[in-house]
């Protein structure tokens, strides 16, 4: 059914980070509900709103090191969007 899709150990991983953050989110919606904050974004932003940009975030810093470098040693891009996952979480 699924043999179309390259499913590896990666990817599911992906998949299941993906799903627990949202399970996460969603917990945290329900039991400590949030005000928007303004930060430097410029607009009223939730903590959904911020997995989301940075999760986009992540991509693009991922598709630009591929592009650049050809995809070689991906540890470094990982660094990096966790750092910016973290700047958009304490600053956005």
């Amino acid at each position: 059914m699924f043999a179309w899709m390259a499913w590896t150990w990666a990817t599911a991983g992906f998949f299941a980070v993906i799903l627990l953050l949202l399970v996460l989110m969603t917990v945290l919606a329900v039991y400590r509900p949030e005000t928007p904050k303004r930060g430097v974004l410029g607009f009223p932003t939730t903590r959904g709103d911020r997995l989301f940009v940075s999760l986009v975030g992540s991509g693009i810093i991922f598709i630009i090191w591929i592009r650049i470098t050809g995809g070689d040693n991906l540890w470094y891009p990982t660094g990096i969007a966790l750092l910016y996952g973290a700047a958009m979480f304490r600053f956005a």
